[in-house]
């Protein structure tokens, strides 16, 4: 029964995340209810032994960390690693867009966007907004119209007669979400100024400055299947892994130092301020080890468990997958393996892995992509790029990735969260 409490508090992680600020808010909330202290990084910050604590970067990104010992040199960390941010469609600047007596919204595609699967969706709109207060302040607010306000209708197939022989989607003419006819007033600023009326009443606003918005299906996650088999769920690539991730570090007892880190941007390359190939990661490490030796020993000693969604064997599609390494859903997490690095692991990270995922007697499978197709990527090898820790790159088998609606194991998740609280009180690594 405790996983499906577990899957019931994922869901509605997944419902309460519609953008990256909403998913590192929703982990800030959870951190802040179970007692960790939120550092800030204009601050000086006092550490001490059996602390926990978290900090953020751009409300997108999120560094959370317990110090039951103080001496990371001799202890290291063991860190878990994912990424809150998703494919999706985002609005432009100049976002309003009046045409042929419809009132729409000029959007641009961030990430590896599935176009197809947006249309005839039930779309709302979510982000950050930054604005002017009338008392000279400038503030930033998220903001959830968590009702459906938009839709991207289809072409219908008498105008599109070859459509089922080949489809592809224009991201400039033919993905605009329509909100209303023309016959109705509608000015975008006014919408968004009325949202932050409503949302935070308090609010005295002279000015909106600027905004981070994207659409999001309204669908919720839900448990699928027959047998309810199946987590159905838009982001689950990768706050999947991050809700994960964050119950594991809960659980984390107070014998060795444990480490989250959520970064956003992976889908577009992870550079950014608050990206996993920019210096967030390692500036808190740093703060907490300002030796440089000590640091470089802290390092050595520590290992990353990168998790980020994999490929699950299509029935549909088998013969996109090498045959000898093809997860199935359901029957445990998948160690990544490229020659070319495009994932961390190497033989000593999954050994370990391995070894803990077999103390809780959890299975493991494995994926390496067909030789004669391209593989992706993930913050696995930008982390150990940048900092030098020992990392293993893992992911839940998932269907339909960057899709709208992706489809993952509701027995996987629960079973990664054990082995990952597992991982996090291990005590030896590796013996030289």
């Amino acid at each position: 029964m405790e996983h499906l409490t577990f899957n019931d508090e994922l869901l509605s992680f997944l419902q309460a995340s519609p953008t990256p600020f909403h998913a590192t808010d929703s982990m800030r909330s959870a951190l802040l209810s179970e007692g960790f202290v939120e550092l800030f990084e204009e601050d000086d910050w006092v550490i001490e032994e059996g602390g926990r604590y978290f900090v953020t970067r751009n409300e997108s990104s999120l560094v959370a960390f317990t110090t039951p010992q103080l001496n990371f040199s001799q202890t290291g960390w063991r860190m878990v690693g994912a990424h809150t941010d998703s494919p999706c469609l985002k609005l432009k600047p100049n976002a309003q867009v009046d045409r042929f007596g419809y009132h729409q919204l000029g959007v641009e595609v961030y990430g590896g966007v599935l176009l197809h699967t947006w249309l005839d969706r039930d779309l709302s709109i979510a982000g950050r907004i930054t604005l002017k207060t009338k008392s000279g302040d400038i503030v930033s607010r998220l903001v959830d119209f968590k009702e459906p306000i938009a839709v991207v209708p289809n072409l219908a197939i008498h105008l599109n007669r070859g459509v089922n022989d080949g489809f592809s989607v224009n991201p400039q003419e033919e993905i605009l979400p329509i909100l209303c006819g023309a016959e109705n007033e509608f000015d975008l600023h006014q919408l968004l100024k009325n949202q932050l009326e409503s949302q935070y009443p308090e609010l005295a606003i002279d000015t909106l400055l600027d905004f981070e918005l994207s659409l999001y299906d309204t669908q919720p996650a839900a448990l699928v299947g027959l047998h309810k088999e199946y987590i159905c769920s838009a982001r689950l690539d990768n706050l999947l892994s991050c809700f994960v991730g964050l119950k594991a570090l809960l659980a984390a007892p107070d014998v060795r130092p444990s480490l989250l880190i959520c970064t956003d941007h992976e889908e577009i390359g992870s550079l950014s301020a608050c990206g996993a190939n920019g210096p967030f990661l390692d500036d808190v490490l740093r703060r907490l080890s300002p030796n440089p030796e000590q640091y470089v020993q802290a390092i050595q000693r520590s290992m990353l468990v990168s998790a980020d969604n994999a490929h699950a064997l299509h029935p549909n599609y088998a013969n996109k997958h090498d045959k000898h390494h093809a997860p199935a859903i359901n029957k445990g997490a998948v160690i990544k393996v490229n020659a070319n690095q495009r994932y961390a692991t190497n033989s000593e990270t999954a050994s370990i892995y391995r070894d803990v995922a077999a103390e809780e007697n959890y299975d493991v499978q494995c994926f390496v992509v067909r030789s004669d197709m391209a593989c992706g990527s993930t913050i696995g090898p930008i982390t150990s790029g940048e900092i030098g820790v020992p990392t293993i790159d893992i992911g839940l088998p998932t269907f339909g990735m960057h899709s709208i609606r992706e489809l993952a194991g509701s027995h996987d998740a629960y079973g990664l969260y054990k082995v990952l609280a597992r991982f996090n009180q291990r005590d030896k690594l590796i013996t030289r």
